[in-house]
C-alpha cells in the first residue's frame, strides 16, 4: 500500500486546517489508520495525534487533539482525514498518516505503512 499526505500548510493562530491521506493499494485490509506527528525537536518521535477504525469508524483522540481535531475516513474514495480547528503555534509539526493492524493504536511501532507526511506551520 502506498500513504500520501496532503493539505499542510502555513496558518495563524486559531485557523483551520483539513489534511487528507489517499490510500493507494490493490488491496486494503489494515483495520486501523491514524494520524502521528513530528514536532520541531523532538528529533524523529512520532507522537498519537488520532486514529480510526477503517470499516466501522470508531475514532480515538490523543489529549492534545480531543475536541479540537476530526478524524474521518471517504470508503468511496480510500481517503482519510484529518480536521484541525483553533490550531495553536505547538501543533506545529510533520503530519504523517500510517496503516496498521491493531486498532486504536497510538504506538507508532505497531503500523506498517507510512506516508512520508505533510508540513504544518502555525505562526503565533
Amino acid at each position: 500500500a502506498q500513504l500520501v499526505e496532503s493539505g499542510g500548510g502555513l496558518v495563524q493562530t486559531g485557523a483551520s486546517l483539513s489534511l487528507s491521506c489517499q490510500v493507494t493499494a490493490r488491496t486494503f485490509n489494515y483495520p486501523s489508520m491514524a494520524w502521528f506527528r513530528q514536532t520541531p525537536g523532538s528529533g524523529k518521535t512520532r507522537e498519537f495525534v488520532a486514529a480510526i477504525e477503517w470499516s466501522e469508524g470508531l475514532t480515538f483522540y490523543s489529549m492534545s487533539a480531543k475536541g479540537r481535531f476530526t478524524i474521518s475516513r471517504d470508503l468511496t474514495k480510500n481517503t482519510m482525514y484529518l480536521q484541525m480547528h483553533n490550531l495553536e503555534p505547538e501543533d506545529t509539526a510533520l503530519y504523517n498518516c500510517a496503516a496498521g493492524p491493531i486498532i486504536a493504536s497510538s504506538v507508532p511501532e505497531s503500523y506498517d505503512w507510512w506516508g512520508r507526511g505533510t508540513q504544518v506551520t502555525v505562526s503565533s
